[in-house]
């Protein structure tokens, strides 16, 4: 190669290298590694499948690409089952280590022995010749604290997404909570899905410049009315007014609320799309109320079955205690059905007009009961209803994203 000429060969500044880099940063898309224990895999499908979809929608940008590192817990005689080591979903490469998760000490140990199992894999992957220009980290604990750790020792910034109960109820424990504050005053840059847990965040500690209010957006593609609704409720043998739940069967989704809110509604019907630890107490729970030949149990059902559930009812109902931001109200409310919230952090601001639905001021069966016979006395129009969904596309959060992963590159240098 010809030599410079001497004048144009001086040292180059630290000012041109950084443009210099951030040009190159430009001209190819964002190096992700997600990390989270909150993601999908071939034996749970619907695990955290709001990180996926999140994920899947800004990769589709082309302005991003990631690799999923997403560990799973395991201890002698107890899971993690047919979980593979390694997959691909969507077209991503996702990574599933084994942590060790110690039954009733996971609280205290978890985030350490995730770390640990991290790290390995995270080795693996840069050895295979792999480069990262940023951490894309989901859920505070353990998740995010094990993040930053990582995130520290291979020199890459960090970005945290809070979602929830992390922010809630978590930092209460001594352990946690200290863990907590120290991830989120270490991170470079938070994610919130709602305001108020923006505001949960700078409780915690985080300066507001840090924190980026991002919302879960609703597939509309997948999330929208099925054709020829009443032929569909005849299909699955709706024939009386009919309420839907969707989510896990888990002490803070209190659908035991809704099943007693049955008793004040005697034309209703009820089905619940999930599985959980809580089943048999919602069982006798129906029972206990007389109600048992008005409430069906679903089970667990794959995503792309979802909308025909969404269609066939008249209302979603979502009675938890605490939700960032309930990803089922947006799907509902996409395939035209109302929706009827408990005040939840996340709720009022996803149901925020008419025709999306209500949201009780307390979280009792009569307050449901109460929202559910206006609805029925006088329904939002549908069409509405899916409309309303439409104004929360992923296309937002995901230039929100893309903007905050640059500016935190851009901060840093890379």
């Amino acid at each position: 190669m010809r030599a410079l000429p001497e004048a144009t060969a001086r040292p180059e500044t630290e000012a041109a290298r950084h443009g210099r880099a951030s040009a190159a940063a430009t001209e190819r898309p964002l190096r992700l590694l997600t990390f989270s224990t909150l993601y999908p895999n071939a034996a749970q499908p619907n695990h955290g499948v709001f990180v996926e979809n999140r994920l899947r929608h800004l990769v589709a940008s082309g302005e991003a690409e990631s690799t999923v590192l997403a560990p799973v817990p395991w201890f002698p005689g107890r899971g993690p089952g047919a979980v593979p080591a390694e997959e691909r979903r969507h077209g991503l490469a996702v990574h599933h280590p084994r942590f060790l998760a110690i039954p009733k000490f996971g609280l205290a140990t978890n985030p350490y022995a995730l770390w640990r199992a991290a790290r390995t894999a995270f080795r693996r992957l840069r050895a295979d010749r792999l480069a990262f220009d940023l951490i894309d980290g989901h859920y505070l604990y353990p998740d995010g604290v094990a993040a930053v750790w990582l995130a520290e020792e291979a020199g890459l910034p960090v970005v945290l997404t809070a979602r929830g109960s992390d922010t809630s109820q978590l930092p209460h424990y001594r352990l946690p909570g200290r863990l907590i504050r120290q991830a989120v005053d270490r991170a470079d840059a938070l994610i919130a899905v709602s305001a108020a847990l923006g505001e949960g965040l700078v409780a915690l500690g985080a300066r507001p410049e840090k924190v980026t209010v991002l919302r879960n957006g609703v597939d509309l593609s997948l999330f929208r009315p099925v054709p020829d609704r009443a032929a569909l409720r005849a299909s699955l043998g709706l024939d009386a007014p009919t309420l839907l739940s969707v989510g896990h069967l888990i002490e803070r989704k209190r659908n035991h609320l809704t099943i007693e809110a049955l008793r004040l509604l005697p034309q209703h019907r009820l089905l619940l799309i999930g599985e959980g630890p809580e089943r048999a107490m919602l069982e006798a729970c129906a029972a206990k109320h007389g109600v048992v030949d008005r409430v069906r149990f679903l089970g667990a059902m794959p995503h792309k079955e979802l909308p025909r559930y969404y269609t066939a009812a008249d209302v979603m109902v979502l009675a938890s205690s605490r939700e960032g931001w309930a990803n089922v109200l947006l799907e509902a409310m996409g395939c035209g059905t109302p929706v009827v919230a408990t005040p939840a952090w996340g709720s009022r601001e996803a149901v925020a007009a008419p025709e999306a639905g209500i949201v009780v001021e307390e979280a009792t069966a009569e307050a449901l009961a109460e929202a559910l016979r206006r609805l029925a006395a006088s329904p939002p129009n549908r069409a509405a209803t899916a409309a309303y969904a439409a104004r929360f596309s992923w296309d937002e959060t995901t230039a929100g994203q893309l903007a905050l992963f640059r500016r935190v590159l851009q901060e840093r240098g890379r």
